[in-house]
């Protein structure tokens, strides 16, 4: 894979973010030429593992990376690592969910539960997707996605912030991951999460 795109030096303690739009899956592609030109001009295809999370094959698996898109909107989180370096990252943009607390009910830790369950109307939406996306974020970087179980990555949110609280089975223990909500625009919501210490978040616009 080649790729005539530049883009700025990514650094051990960075998380770069790519935000643009998916144009019918277009943005796919072009996500597949940044991330090119992050591996190199020998950067091998993008292969696929068990639960479908994108990934480079060794040696080119220091570089972690994901991508999410919801309606016309995408976005890309790129790491740099050890061997096996991932990163998880999801997107949502926000419209009525009616069901928004069944939802919880069934899929989310019964702790998530009772506290949406206090919070006014007004609020609900904006918390329910605070927690999806981190928790999206985390099963995407871990790699067993949704079939993992979201109620095994339970969360509190304590004002903006979204902190990961208790995690069960392979993504223990929850102190070892950091979870940043992400604002990119209007109208979404965003987070991305990965193993490891603290690094800063640089956020780039994608153009296709």
């Amino acid at each position: 894979m080649t790729s005539p795109l530049s883009v700025p030096p990514l650094h051990d303690d960075e998380i770069h973010i790519w935000y643009g739009s998916w144009a019918g899956g277009a943005g796919e592609a072009h996500f597949a030429e940044l991330l090119a030109a992050y591996a190199g001009p020998a950067a091998p295809r993008i292969a696929r593992a068990e639960h479908g999370k994108p990934y480079f094959p060794a040696p080119f698996d220091t570089l972690g990376f994901s991508w999410s898109h919801s309606g016309d909107v995408a976005v890309l989180a790129v790491g740099r690592g050890p061997a096996g370096f991932q990163v998880g990252v999801d997107i949502e943009t926000i419209r009525p969910r009616a069901r928004a607390l069944e939802l919880s009910r069934r899929f989310f830790a019964a702790s998530e539960t009772a506290w949406l369950e206090t919070l006014p109307s007004a609020n609900l939406l904006s918390a329910f997707l605070a927690l999806w996306t981190a928790k999206e974020a985390v099963l995407k970087a871990h790699g067993g996605g949704l079939s993992y179980g979201l109620h095994r990555a339970a969360f509190e949110i304590v004002g903006n912030c979204t902190h990961p609280k208790d995690f069960d089975g392979d993504i223990a223990p929850a102190r070892a991951w950091q979870v940043h909500p992400l604002g990119l625009a209007d109208g979404t919501v965003a987070a991305v999460a990965w193993r490891g210490g603290e690094r800063s978040i640089r956020v780039f616009t994608s153009a296709l």
